[in-house]
């Protein structure tokens, strides 16, 4: 019964999500909600994304509100959208996706939690645009380091080509998302975008998207600038001494015949 019921409050809050007021679609709530997410994950120093990670990335996924229930065998699903760089390195128009996966053994309960997913190769982008990606094995991925110094204890060669947060009471932290897949939204795409439905079409479009899409595309692209202008910053800064020059002293000799004239014998 226990179960039951945090199952039932748990699919709630996402209906919640999904099903906004008449006036608002159920894509633009998406967007709104993940345009929320991205803000409130990088709103803390301690809690958000290095900056180092953010240069790096070749595309990011917010999937607000995602669902895990599980009672023996558990599930995690939810929506959300995918952004991806373009070869001029800005961002494309958001594409909807969304994420499913499953687990065994002993476990019992329901969480919603606010996902963040960096992706570091064009790869594993590929490999969603192509239809599906399962993280962990067809892409590996890590708990996403936090803070904006956090890189200094992580592989500065981004061995995982994806890196993963979660909203956990309040405060996002790294997470481990094996054997999830995600998956393109079509039918979500074709109706946000009036009948398009690839992903690889969307991606490439230079046209703006229906709104509320470019506050989006302009926050992601906010914190990704940020953060390779702080890298830049950084390595610009001039390395200091190890230890600072000391100013050149001089020490007279003492004389060997006080009171004799000099030179005399």
């Amino acid at each position: 019964m226990k179960f039951f019921s945090m199952f039932l409050a748990a699919t709630l809050a996402t209906t919640l999500v999904a099903t906004p007021a008449a006036a608002v679609t159920r894509e633009e709530a998406t967007i709104d909600q993940a345009l929320i997410v991205l803000r409130e994950l990088q709103a803390i120093p301690d809690t958000q994304i290095p900056d180092l990670l953010l240069s790096r990335a070749e595309g990011i996924i917010i999937l607000p509100a995602n669902v895990k229930v599980g009672l023996i065998f558990g599930a995690r699903f939810g929506n959300g959208v995918m952004l991806v760089r373009s070869a001029d390195r800005s961002w494309s128009n958001p594409v909807f996706v969304s994420t499913g996966g499953g687990s065994w053994g002993f476990q019992a309960g329901g969480q919603v939690s606010d996902i963040v997913l960096v992706l570091t190769t064009r790869e594993s982008v590929e490999g969603i645009t192509d239809g599906k990606l399962t993280l962990g094995a067809d892409a590996s991925v890590a708990a996403g380091p936090v803070g904006r110094t956090a890189m200094a204890s992580t592989s500065l060669t981004f061995d995982s080509e994806v890196y993963a947060y979660s909203k956990s009471k309040g405060l996002f932290a790294g997470v481990s998302l094996e054997g999830n897949g995600i998956f393109i939204g079509k039918k979500a795409n074709k109706r946000f975008y009036d009948g398009k439905d690839s992903a690889a079409e969307i991606l490439a479009s230079k046209e703006a998207p229906p709104a509320p899409a470019p506050a989006l595309v302009a926050e992601v692209t906010r914190i990704t600038s940020n953060g390779a202008q702080s890298v830049a910053d950084e390595s610009a800064q001039p390395a200091e001494p190890a230890t600072p020059p000391t100013e050149a002293k001089t020490y007279p000799l003492p004389d060997p015949e006080p009171g004799a004239e000099p030179g005399g014998s």
